[in-house]
């Protein structure tokens, strides 16, 4: 949507992706980047090719990143005390394909002022820790179910 409001120019799905995974940050880098993308004019219907720069995808997906911050911030607001103090002591750890984007740790870590660090594999550490709850369920049971429900 950034492009085609910014350039006149479509672009589909994957050049989107491709886009972000390249050249996006979430946290301003210390040598901004830029790729050439190649795209429909809307204007003329032919191809064209543009410079995107990594502050227009910063600018790009801001709203998004500000919303991931604020619900953050809301989950920890409601947190109870203990869970609040190991944030404080420990931090944040990020999972998932979302992690991988330049910068994200460092933007969490400045909006919220808490430690914020990536797990190592995020792609695979939600299915790790799933597998360690079901290899360790006797010792987690006490934390896993919720034992007002029976």
């Amino acid at each position: 949507a950034f492009v085609k409001n910014e350039y006149a120019l479509l672009l589909g799905e994957r050049s989107s992706e491709d886009i972000k995974v390249q050249i996006g940050s979430a946290f301003p880098l210390r040598q901004e980047l830029s790729m050439r993308v190649r795209g429909r004019d809307l204007v003329s219907g032919l191809p064209k090719t543009v410079t995107v720069t990594s502050q227009e995808v910063r600018r790009a997906i801001d709203a998004p990143l500000l919303q991931i911050c604020e619900l953050v911030r809301a989950t920890l607001d409601v947190c109870p005390p203990e869970l609040a103090g190991d944030v404080l002591d420990h931090g944040i750890v990020l999972t998932g394909g979302g992690s991988l984007l330049r910068g994200v740790d460092a933007r969490l870590r400045h909006e919220l002022g808490v430690p914020v660090r990536i797990a190592e594999e995020p792609l695979r550490a939600v299915a790790r820790g799933a597998g360690r709850c079901v290899e360790e369920f006797g010792t987690l049971q006490r934390v896993l179910v919720d034992s007002k429900r029976y």
